[in-house]
């Protein structure tokens, strides 16, 4: 088995990174810099001509987009029990993982690189702001998510195994810190985050990318 993840620090790749991690498999974790360009240089456009992360590149295989990934993984090591096996609960998950991935991460994106959107220095502070108060919403409806998965009796978001909902849930918050949401006026989606960062695996992740989990600042 040859495995190897591209990934950049406390991007999404951090979600695929913790199942590899998790899965007890040895892989290569490919450190890519963004804020360095690599992501654009020719030998990774050649891996992935989006020039985005994650990649994951299973015995020469290369497989883009992290739902895609997840659910390979999932296939890969059906003992980890990442997402659950029963139909419907597995399709509830995927739901969950759909939305982190198209509603809650592209807004963000809005966030965080307004330029990608616009060159107008104007509309690019409209959008940060507009998408700065979204995201706060966003993160109510994680909290719910939370909520709901503890009063159905489930230690984990997708049941009884921590898996990718986990992880990215552990991402978005933490990217919420950097939009100014603070952590501490969502108790119990702060309290799941914080005891996923204390699994081994996450925290293996953690330390490799040099994660602070909290960078809100009042």
């Amino acid at each position: 088995m040859s495995l190897t993840l591209y990934y950049a620090p406390g991007a999404c790749s951090f979600v695929p990174h913790v199942l590899l991690q998790a899965s007890g498999a040895a892989f290569e974790p490919s450190l890519l810099k963004l804020h360095k360009g690599e992501q654009r240089e020719p030998a990774y456009l050649s891996i992935n001509p989006r020039g985005q992360v994650p990649v994951l590149v299973d015995n020469g295989t290369v497989i883009t987009q992290i739902v895609a990934i997840c659910l390979h993984l999932d296939a890969r090591f059906p003992e980890r029990q990442f997402l659950p096996k029963d139909a419907m609960a597995r399709s509830k998950a995927i739901e969950t993982l759909a939305w982190m991935n198209n509603t809650v991460h592209p807004t963000f994106t809005h966030y965080f690189m307004p330029g990608k959107f616009t060159d107008q220095p104007e509309a690019q502070a409209v959008l940060k702001s507009y998408a700065a108060v979204q995201y706060g919403q966003l993160m109510q409806e994680l909290q719910q998510l939370v909520q709901a998965s503890a009063q159905a009796g489930q230690p984990w978001l997708s049941g009884s195994y921590l898996g990718p909902l986990d992880a990215y849930a552990l991402t978005l918050l933490r990217w919420g810190t950097i939009a100014g949401v603070n952590p501490e006026d969502l108790p119990v989606l702060w309290g799941h985050v914080q005891r996923v960062a204390e699994d081994a695996a996450v925290k293996a992740v953690m330390e490799r990318e040099r994660l602070v989990l909290n960078l809100h600042k009042a």
